[in-house]
């Protein structure tokens, strides 16, 4: 009974209908997104095997969020969250579809897969805010923080499942096309859940300013938020400096360890697997309290896995690296988003969380492209060396500002 009250905060979650109902379509839509993730990085390398190259990918498909990120937020708070996620969700699935397509019919180069992983960076600019702030209206505020731990929960069993059925299939020879169309048909399935969830009629959000003005208004409330402000350049350095490190798997995995794509899979299904039992640990907390203290310890953590990832030498030792790595950078980035949606002022959450998008998407957008060049030049250990000093960078600053952030991201929103 001991053990199974631990897990109260899943239980809590899994309530309410509507979010079962969401959680099973998101959990089937992220094990083909990260089906689709090996695929294009594996595709990417057969074509080119450069370093460069992977990073050009990762970036493409990340740094439309730089751009777009902000309107997002600001149509997250002003439009139908639901019908904007619909809609992003249909996108994507004739998205994919159309990648599945271009291969089989042996038209796609390399240029084509950037200008398409470009494509659904813009998709997902607009869904990510969408989807996020949904949750909130899906569950009340007293379940919120379970609610996102689960939500972290199963993106990272779709880590671990996704990445092992895609390797598992592009070795077994249904190559990359195969995985491709798993992932539209995954997206089909979550719009067809979507129709379940029932909802109250959409509250348009009562701003009469302009989008760019309601953009800026968002980015002036993190700016002033004492622990938001704080958080931001905390998450950048992580996002830039750890999270590039699944981008460039694909060129360690064929060129320091001498693995295929089963090799590749391996990888990033040990990282989900850290992820997991990181969000089985979020997913038992059943508040925010010490939350920040979690986060803050875990960039350590990260620092160091990243250290040893980059000189371990052998690919068993790599793995073990790899686990810490998928286990820090959840109890990392999934933190300080529950300390985030629990803190900011309710009209403020789409715009705030396309903030935190913004970061976690273009920060890994330029430090993919920049790691990569360096890769090519210097070898994978350097650029993987830098990322650690900036994640050391992170782990001083929350250290410096622990009391600080406490108290304003475990306390009630602030408005």
């Amino acid at each position: 009974m001991a053990f199974a009250n631990r897990f109260h905060g899943f239980r809590r979650a899994f309530s309410y209908r509507n979010y079962r109902y969401f959680a099973v379509g998101s959990g089937l839509s992220q094990v083909g997104s990260w089906m689709q993730r090996v695929g294009v990085g594996w595709l990417a390398w057969d074509m080119t095997g450069s370093g460069a190259w992977l990073g050009a990918i990762a970036f493409a498909d990340m740094f439309p969020t730089v751009l777009l990120g902000p309107l997002a937020g600001v149509f997250a708070d002003r439009i139908d969250r639901m019908r904007l996620l619909r809609i992003t969700q249909g996108a994507a699935a004739i998205h994919a579809a159309a990648l599945a397509g271009l291969v089989a019919a042996g038209l796609m180069t390399i240029h084509l897969l950037i200008f398409l992983m470009l494509l659904r960076g813009v998709i997902l600019a607009v869904n990510q805010p969408a989807r996020q702030a949904l949750v909130s209206s899906l569950v009340d505020r007293e379940a919120l923080a379970p609610a996102i731990a689960t939500n972290s929960l199963i993106f990272n069993c779709a880590r671990f499942v996704g990445p092992a059925v895609a390797g598992f299939v592009i070795a077994g020879g249904g190559g990359v096309v195969t995985v491709f169309a798993i992932n539209a048909a995954s997206f089909v399935v979550f719009m067809v859940l979507l129709r379940f969830v029932d909802l109250p009629p959409w509250q348009r959000h009562a701003g009469g300013s302009g989008v760019m003005a309601e953009a800026v208004e968002g980015f002036g409330y993190a700016a002033r938020h004492p622990g938001i402000a704080t958080m931001i350049p905390m998450r950048l350095m992580s996002a830039f400096g750890a999270r590039p490190v699944i981008e460039l798997f694909p060129g360690i995995a064929a060129v320091v360890y001498g693995q295929g794509a089963d090799g590749l899979g391996l990888m990033l299904s040990v990282m989900g697997v850290g992820a997991i039992v990181a969000g089985l640990y979020l997913g038992q907390r059943d508040a925010v309290a010490g939350l920040t203290r979690v986060v803050v310890l875990n960039l350590f953590l990260l620092a160091a896995a990243l250290l040893l990832f980059a000189f371990a030498g052998d690919f068993r030792i790599a793995l073990a690296m790899v686990f810490a790595l998928g286990f820090a950078q959840v109890l990392n980035g999934a933190g300080s988003q529950t300390l985030v949606q629990a803190s900011v002022d309710p009209a403020m959450r789409g715009r705030v969380l396309s903030l935190f998008g913004l970061i976690n998407r273009g920060g890994p957008a330029l430090g993919a492209l920049a790691m990569g060049v360096l890769a090519d030049q210097f070898g994978f250990a350097l650029p993987l060396a830098l990322g650690s000093i900036l994640c050391l960078f992170a782990f001083l600053i929350g250290v410096l500002r622990r009391r600080t952030l406490e108290g304003a991201l475990e306390g009630a929103p602030r408005g």
